[in-house]
C-alpha cells in the first residue's frame, strides 16, 4: 500500500493486486482521490499488513478516501499474531520462507530512491522504489495464502 516521503508527509507510492487487474502502482504526484477510485478493483475485501493501523488510516488522511466504506478489510498481522508469528512484514516473510524477487531496502534506502526520483527523475531509483513495493503487494498474496485466509 503507501509508501510515505520523510521530507513531507504524503504519500508516494500505493501499489495493490486483483487477479482480475494484476498489480497496479500510483506514483506521486499523479496520485490523487479521484485517480485512486478510478483504479481500484471491483472486490469485497482489502488484504494489507497493519493496514488496519498504517496505511489505511494514511490514505484517508492524505487522499480523504476511507477504503474501509468501500471494502471489508483484513489485516493479516492479526492472523500472523494469531499463528505466533510476530513481527514486521519482512520478518514474517523470513520466517515463513516467502522470498523477495528484489533485495529488501532500508528506510534510508527508500527515502533516498524516492528523493533521487523526485528531485532528478532518475529511473533506476523510481525502478528500486517500484520493485520494493511490487515485492511488499505481491508476497501479501503468498502471505493469505500461507495462512490460508
Amino acid at each position: 500500500m503507501p509508501g510515505l516521503s520523510w521530507d513531507r508527509q504524503y504519500i508516494t507510492v500505493v501499489g495493490f493486486f486483483h487477479q482480475d487487474t494484476g498489480l497496479r502502482q500510483m506514483i506521486w504526484p499523479d496520485l490523487s482521490r479521484e485517480t485512486l477510485v478510478a483504479e481500484l478493483p471491483a472486490a469485497e475485501r482489502i488484504f494489507t499488513y497493519n493496514g488496519n493501523g498504517f496505511d489505511l488510516k494514511i490514505i484517508r488522511s492524505q487522499l480523504g478516501l476511507n477504503l474501509l466504506d468501500r471494502y471489508k478489510s483484513c489485516d493479516l498481522m492479526y492472523d500472523c499474531w494469531s499463528k505466533g508469528l510476530k513481527g514486521g512484514l519482512k520478518a514474517v516473510e523470513r520466517r515463513l520462507g516467502i522470498g523477495r524477487a528484489h533485495e529488501p531496502l532500508s528506510n534510508y534506502e527508500i527515502q533516498n530512491c524516492w528523493s533521487r526520483w523526485k528531485h532528478y527523475q532518475d529511473e533506476e531509483a523510481l525502478r528500486r522504489l517500484l520493485a520494493y513495493n511490487e515485492d511488499d503487494v505481491m508476497n501479501l498474496v503468498k502471505l493469505r495464502e500461507r495462512l490460508g485466509v
